[in-house]
């Protein structure tokens, strides 16, 4: 099948290249360039979205925010520039459900289908090939587009028409910010009163505080590990969605609000580019004490 891959990042290099592995032709573009990694690997170079769409039956465009998404399909050499009847874009950014909705419009009004299909899994899942992957759009086009999802991922589910899976991923990141929080608040107490973090963390893994972030991300604070990853600027730009999705809905999200600060506080100290797991570093500068590394 061909394929067209547009956004080849810290996520995208190794989603396109499952997809090549799966024996697909892919058609790349990426503003910075095509990485050698996924030329090697038998992808093909286009010059613009245009091109890829030009070339390419399914389109997916993995990039970082609702204005990139936006410019890829609609620029000047933007993906629709490109498409011609019977075609399909899958959005796999994270990006505004209500903005989705709208790019879904304007391509199907080209004759085209349109999914939006936001992950979870970080570069770990990107590259093993195990994200979750939350889709919205038509059951049709998800049968269609299903078996190349699941190259990439592990746990892929349907939830609705388009702007269900962008809902779902903001849900997804309200979870994980606190998560992050609870980890660290839980880790810089233990680290405070003079107990062993990573012990604490192991025993914890054991009981019922047991996750993923305590296990990933509860390493990366002990062990001072905090680059990317997913990018606080990133997940920054979720917890806005939240927020915005909240207030329009008369909705109260206190502690997504206060995951929020705790973010700035990182970005005002230098740490837009950490990992999000870095966001125990606002607690510490408020605690006057590190997890680990004292």
């Amino acid at each position: 099948m061909k394929l067209g891959f547009i956004g080849l990042g810290i996520m995208g290099v190794p989603m396109a290249g499952h997809l090549l592995a799966g024996g697909h032709d892919v058609f790349a573009f990426s503003r910075s360039g095509v990485p050698a990694a996924v030329l090697e690997q038998g992808a093909k170079a286009c010059a613009s979205p245009a091109e890829v769409a030009q070339n390419a039956d399914i389109i997916f465009t993995m990039v970082p925010d609702t204005p990139h998404v936006q410019d890829v399909l609609f620029g000047e050499q933007g993906v629709a520039k490109g498409l011609s009847a019977g075609k399909t874009v899958v959005d796999m950014s994270s990006i505004s459900p209500i903005a989705t909705k709208a790019f879904a419009a304007k391509i199907k009004a080209l004759g085209c289908d349109y999914l939006d299909a936001p992950v979870s899994g970080g570069e770990v899942g990107a590259k093993a090939a195990s994200l979750t992957i939350m889709v919205g759009g038509s059951e049709a086009t998800f049968n269609q587009v299903q078996p190349l999802f699941a190259l990439m991922g592990k746990n892929i589910t349907l939830i609705g028409d388009n702007g269900s899976g962008q809902t779902c991923k903001v849900a997804n990141q309200i979870i994980v910010a606190l998560n992050i929080e609870a980890v660290g608040e839980a880790l810089l107490f233990a680290a405070k009163a003079g107990a062993d973090p990573a012990k604490v963390r192991q025993a914890l893994m054991g009981g019922l505080a047991t996750s993923r972030i305590l296990e990933l991300h509860g390493e990366r604070m002990i062990k001072r590990t905090f680059n990317p990853g997913f990018r606080i600027e990133l997940h920054q730009k979720d917890l806005n969605l939240a927020l915005e999705g909240a207030k329009a809905m008369g909705l109260s999200l206190p502690n997504t609000a206060n995951a929020q600060q705790l973010m700035n506080t990182c970005v005002a100290h230098g740490g837009a580019g950490w990992d999000h797991s870095g966001m125990v570093r606002a607690l510490e500068i408020a605690a006057n004490f590190q997890v680990a590394g004292n």
